[in-house]
């Protein structure tokens, strides 16, 4: 069985809805899914899952939020050669900028993108949500 983390942010809630869809999508597929929060993650834990999922927002001038998530983030990012993940988020403006840096963060890091990334503007619609079970279910 596929042991698959789901480490999220979220301010709203959009993201957080986000990433029970895809814990929801994963758990569907067979995986053993952890959701965690920033503070709850970090490198040290990597290894212990076959795959993972990042979700965060878009903040600011389109980056990831800075206090929380960005710090663990990069805490991980030396972790994530070869590494299966997968990324979602919401944004409230903005064209997908953040979504489109942060990949090339991650493939610059060796990270291995099992599938198209999920964004959506402000709360995930029907179509969104199944873009979150589905992109749990492609970590599996």
């Amino acid at each position: 069985m596929s042991k698959i983390a789901v480490v999220y942010w979220s301010s709203t809630g959009n993201t957080e809805a986000m990433a029970n869809a895809v814990a929801e999508g994963a758990r569907n597929a067979g995986a053993n899914v952890a959701l965690y929060t920033p503070e709850d993650f970090n490198a040290s834990m990597v290894d212990q899952f076959d795959a993972i999922a990042f979700g965060c927002p878009a903040m600011g001038a389109e980056v990831l939020e800075e206090s929380e998530f960005e710090p663990m983030f990069s805490d991980c990012e030396s972790k994530l050669s070869g590494k299966k993940i997968a990324l979602f988020g919401s944004y409230g403006w903005g064209d997908g900028e953040w979504m489109r840096t942060w990949e090339d963060t991650c493939r610059n890091a060796g990270a291995n993108l099992a599938c198209d990334s999920v964004i959506c503007q402000e709360a995930p619609d029907d179509d969104a949500d199944a873009d979150c079970r589905s992109l749990g279910a492609a970590l599996v």
